[in-house]
């Protein structure tokens, strides 16, 4: 993890051009009737905007807030644990997390779960990684120069951020989205405009995506997606309450609780996180060797698979027993399929269709059966 991209959000001022050529012809410009009001902005004003704002604080201004992301796939109900958050038990139900921002070298996160919390605090070159569950507190130095941390056991809450959702989604437009902005709105009692994106794609199973941007700091606030026929999100990651304003200094510090271990480690120390280097080193491989079928929101990835590695995979967080029961509540949801590539286990949410063919290949994209199916007879 890179401590000045930790919530930081930025889009390219090119990045304008790209969501102009997707907008066709005409300017789209956002709507001031209703409450609440904002100036008038076409998309292209607003990610330009947005880029400005970024580029001149050097990333977003300080705030503090609370986090929540929802998901409602339509899988059969996963167990809940009062463990570490697994990728799995991220696939239903809601999940909070709260962070604090005072500034590139200085954030905290803590992400609560049913029994146990797990708080990462860093401020300048020192920091720590509470873990209530193992009553592990590890004492972090972040060496001087060091930029590449996401091979750590530190978590990763970018990936359950706004900015962090809305930077994924943005850097994919191209000629296949459609793009435009629809009335203003309200999102943690901060007027905002959203961004509405859609797959021109026919096979595709998402409807659209909305990105709220806050009215004054151009910060995201929300990402929700929409499936095909839902008036209702299938996932959302939004503020449900924010505050632009330097968080107090007490929030950046911490003094272990009484009986609690304490252990030392340094951020790219050899053998630290080793665990996580193999785990880092073997999903670089398996992304290396996949291929992709298809355009646009309609790709299709292609990876070699086996159960074994997926296993390993959702267990992650730690607990092995809680994430092989997830992965069997899945897999029990899978329908059997076969074609002329061969036959496999078919599971469907709705915004994911996932392939595990008995040839040893995982297909998954956010299309149809038919397509991914098809996708499968493609060599």
């Amino acid at each position: 993890m890179r401590r000045g991209t930790f919530v930081r959000w930025g889009v390219p001022i090119a990045a304008a051009a790209v969501i102009g050529a997707a907008i066709g012809a005409g300017p789209v410009i956002a709507a001031v009737s209703g409450d609440p009001v904002l100036p008038e902005r076409s998309a292209e004003q607003l990610l330009a905007d947005a880029a400005a704002a970024t580029s001149k604080q050097q990333g977003i201004a300080p705030m503090s807030g609370t986090v929540q992301q929802t998901a409602s796939l339509g899988l059969p109900a996963l167990p809940q644990t009062g463990g570490n958050t697994t990728p799995l038990s991220l696939l239903s139900g809601s999940h909070e997390v709260k962070v604090w921002y005072g500034g590139d070298q200085k954030f905290r996160v803590a992400m609560p779960t049913q029994l146990n919390e797990t708080n990462l605090i860093v401020n300048g070159d020192q920091g720590w990684y509470w873990d209530s569950a193992t009553n592990t507190a590890t004492k972090l130095t972040i060496k001087a120069g060091d930029e590449q941390r996401s091979a750590t056991p530190l978590p990763q809450p970018t990936d359950l951020t706004p900015s962090q959702a809305a930077q994924r989604l943005l850097e994919g437009v191209d000629e296949h989205t459609s793009i435009r902005v629809i009335n203003t709105a309200e999102v943690a009692g901060r007027p905002a405009y959203q961004l509405v994106l859609a797959p021109k794609d026919e096979g595709s199973l998402v409807q659209e995506v909305r990105i709220a941007l806050d009215g004054e700091t151009y910060v995201p606030l929300q990402v929700q997606l929409f499936a095909k026929g839902s008036a209702e999100p299938a996932y959302q990651v939004g503020f449900t309450q924010v505050t632009f304003t330097q968080p107090a200094e007490e929030n950046f510090t911490f003094t272990p609780p009484a009986g609690a271990k304490v252990e030392e480690a340094t951020l790219g120390e050899e053998g630290f996180g080793q665990k996580a280097e193999e785990r880092a080193e073997h999903a670089a491989d398996v992304a290396g060797e996949a291929k992709w079928v298809g355009d646009g929101w309609s790709r299709v990835a292609v990876v070699p698979f086996k159960l074994s590695d997926l296993q390993a995979q959702t267990a992650q967080g730690g607990d092995e027993a809680n994430a092989a029961a997830m992965l069997d509540t899945v897999l029990k949801s899978a329908t059997p399929v076969s074609g002329t590539w061969g036959s496999g286990k078919l599971i469907k949410t709705k915004l994911v269709t996932a392939l595990l063919t008995d040839d040893g290949r995982l297909l998954a994209g956010a299309v149809t059966p038919e397509e991914i199916i098809k996708a499968a007879g493609v060599k």
